[in-house]
């Protein structure tokens, strides 16, 4: 069984880029609800259709206290009730048989060691970004994209490690894992990209993810440039800038402007501060605020 336990822990979760970052975060490979699906490297997790549970994923590593989880809601369906459920669990992914069971709540959550809570249907319409985290004192927080923060007492047990779960319910059918983050006193640190290779490209304005070979080649370090005379993305310098900031300067390929977004929430340009929960629509990023 122990054998087992780690060939179904995956070895390069435990990678850590340095102190600023929390580590790569995907879904865990082996162990999800029957009725999921996994692609765009662990990060997109997609439940059919045709039920509304079997949805149960966790993280593919522990998370810490205040580390928000952040998450895109990419597609619902209007033919079944309720949305999300987000908590979190001291059980380890990779020691739980399988199958799982159908639902979070109350099948999980009436056994020892998980803590989860129903989200709103209004905090899960299509493109919604929902972050939650678990405080030190076990109250598990939830925040959606308008900045509206929901606070529940649910005494989680924060003295062992914890693992984020989610279960893909009802209306919300697929879900994009955009990485955390944990604010510091000094600095704020992210998760950095997963390590595997996106396999296709999200539709529209998605998150995308980097491979370790890709992230030395599209270094992000020319947040000091000048408007370039092409009509390049400053970051990659290869592919076509065609997304327009608030700021107004149109300057990023589509691949490129989660990274920046995510990684610095400036324009690379004039270091306009973008907030990073906005609904992304079209080829223009909107909700930007002055630092």
């Amino acid at each position: 069984m122990e054998d087992d336990n780690n060939k179904r822990h995956d070895p390069k979760t435990t990678h850590i880029c340095d102190l600023q970052c929390l580590g790569p975060l995907t879904f865990h490979p082996k162990t999800m609800g029957h009725k999921i699906r996994l692609s765009e490297g662990g990060r997109r997790a997609q439940r059919a259709e045709d039920t509304f549970k079997g949805g149960v994923v966790f993280t593919s590593r522990p998370v810490r206290t205040y580390e928000r989880v952040r998450v895109l809601v990419e597609k619902r369906v209007p033919h079944w009730q309720g949305a999300l459920r987000v908590g979190f669990t001291n059980v380890p992914p990779f020691t739980r048989p399988l199958p799982l069971p159908p639902f979070a709540v109350p099948n999980l959550t009436q056994t020892s060691g998980h803590w989860a809570v129903p989200v709103h249907e209004s905090y899960c319409q299509e493109g919604s970004v929902l972050e939650f985290w678990v405080s030190n004192d076990g109250y598990i927080y939830y925040k959606n994209n308008n900045g509206n923060k929901q606070k529940l007492q649910e005494e989680v047990g924060v003295r062992n490690p914890l693992w984020a779960m989610i279960d893909v319910y009802g209306q919300t059918c697929s879900i994009f894992l955009l990485g955390s983050e944990k604010k510091d006193l000094l600095f704020k640190r992210t998760s950095c990209p997963a390590l595997e290779p996106l396999v296709r490209r999200p539709s529209g304005l998605k998150p995308d993810s980097t491979t370790r070979r890709e992230k030395s080649d599209d270094c992000i370090s020319c947040r000091s440039m000048e408007n370039p005379a092409d009509e390049r993305c400053v970051v990659c310098m290869t592919r076509e800038a065609d997304i327009t900031l608030p700021c107004g300067h149109r300057c990023l390929c589509l691949r490129c402007t989660s990274r920046v977004l995510v990684h610095f929430g400036t324009c690379p340009l004039c270091r306009m501060k973008i907030d990073t929960g906005a609904t992304f629509e079209g080829s223009t990023v909107s909700n930007a605020g002055h630092s």
